[in-house]
């Protein structure tokens, strides 16, 4: 891991940084180029904007770690009232949540009795309910959950992380019972003895998870292979091979962050893919930010630069 991605990375962790960091104008400018905004309605502009481009999109209000119950239910019902929102305005947008977020930190059942209240409204309106991988001590109970929640809702899908040596048998798993899978490289700081250290092995299990994600559309049983990066040689390579195998151009589908290679997610949409683009917003983003920032630590130059902008 690079001495820039683990400073990085710290930082979102750090509790004196989460709380100072969002103050600091420089840093508040630059998130900007990440996130339209804090409030559901900058959420709902930036995915008017793209519809007409033919991208599509993905929305998660920032949070993590609730330790308060009230909050938990506080988030709950913001995102049961989204989807009614955006069921009603016929909008093409799917939540992702972390389970953290609905309290899974303070008991797991109450947690999931949150979760199942919104893939019940997802489910009545007619969309699909992503939820969020966190460090490795969550990924146990939330692949339980997810597996728990597909037995009663069809449209459930999970995110998986590349860089654990854990996620291929994680996979098959998912592909086994029709549960969605969104597969990133993964943002967090795990030790060599749980994920790859190294950027080049990271992005070949990538590659080779991602075949076995294109494989398990044969078995028809409604899973949903999704690519979540912005990696545009390891898309290149992943369409090349959905070629080969037969499948159709649509059959790939691309998760990337808003704000981010908005021209190559022009160029797959007219390629025939499926692009979706993650828009986040909320006040707690400085943690997410700090970690998109480690996923790409060149990005860091998008902070500095806002120091001399306008």
């Amino acid at each position: 891991m690079s001495m820039m991605r683990s400073v990085l990375l710290a930082m979102s962790e750090n509790r004196w940084m989460r709380e100072r960091g969002p103050r600091l104008w420089f840093v508040r400018r630059a998130a900007r180029a990440f996130m339209p905004g804090e409030e559901f309605a900058d959420m709902l502009r930036a995915a008017g904007e793209l519809r007409p481009l033919g991208i599509d999109t993905v929305f998660t209000r920032l949070g993590e770690n609730v330790t308060d119950e009230s909050e938990a239910s506080s988030v709950a019902r913001h995102y049961v009232d989204v989807l009614d929102a955006i069921g009603s305005a016929g909008i093409h947008c799917e939540p992702s949540i972390k389970l953290t977020q609905l309290g899974l930190d303070l008991d797991k059942e109450q947690g999931y009795a949150h979760l199942r209240a919104l893939a019940e409204r997802a489910h009545a309106t007619g969309n699909y309910l992503w939820i969020d991988m966190e460090q490795t001590s969550c990924v146990d109970v939330t692949l339980e959950l997810t597996k728990r929640l597909k037995a009663e809702f069809p449209r459930v899908g999970v995110c998986l992380q590349a860089y654990l040596y854990r996620t291929m048998d994680d996979l098959k798993a998912l592909v086994d019972q029709g549960i969605g899978v969104r597969l990133v490289k993964g943002a967090y700081k795990e030790p060599p003895t749980l994920a790859y250290p190294k950027k080049a092995d990271v992005d070949e299990n990538f590659f080779n998870l991602a075949a076995a994600m294109l494989e398990g559309l044969g078995r028809k049983n409604g899973f949903r292979p999704v690519f979540g990066t912005h990696d545009v040689h390891l898309i290149t390579r992943i369409r090349a091979h959905a070629e080969r195998a037969g499948l159709a151009a649509r059959d790939v589908e691309v998760h990337m962050l808003y704000g981010i290679q908005r021209g190559e997610q022009l160029r797959l949409v007219k390629d025939g893919a499926i692009v979706r683009v993650l828009v986040a917003y909320g006040s707690f983003w400085f943690p997410w930010y700090m970690r998109r920032l480690a996923e790409r630590p060149a990005n860091v130059w998008f902070v500095v630069k806002s120091m001399f902008a306008g």
